[in-house]
């Protein structure tokens, strides 16, 4: 029971700090880096999942804050596989996300 309710407070802070994270993300960088940071050590901490729109934020191999446009570069795939490439700049690292179209039913 006691591990439950640990695992709700946790998730609930996380999902405070990525909104305090969303909304500094423009006007003070090293702030939303640190919210991003203690959000990361509480999820792992606690052993609960991080949240994908967090997740994303982290580059898979150096596991840095990335921002997009200032850490990261965004660009979309040329090739018939629609895609959007991420790289990050700290360790140049090269990450797919792969777009499907949504078909017309």
């Amino acid at each position: 029971m006691k591990r439950n309710n640990s695992n709700a407070v946790a998730s609930e802070r996380i999902e405070i700090l990525e909104r305090n994270l969303l909304h500094e993300l423009g006007i003070d960088n090293d702030w939303a880096e640190k919210q991003a940071r203690v959000a990361l050590r509480i999820a792992l901490h606690s052993r609960v999942s991080i949240p994908y729109s967090l997740r994303q934020l982290f580059c898979r191999n150096c596991k840095q804050f990335i921002i997009p446009g200032k850490t990261s570069r965004v660009r979309t795939g040329r090739s018939r596989s629609k895609a959007v490439r991420i790289t990050c700049l700290k360790c140049m690292h090269v990450y797919r996300k792969m777009m499907f179209p949504c078909r017309p039913r």
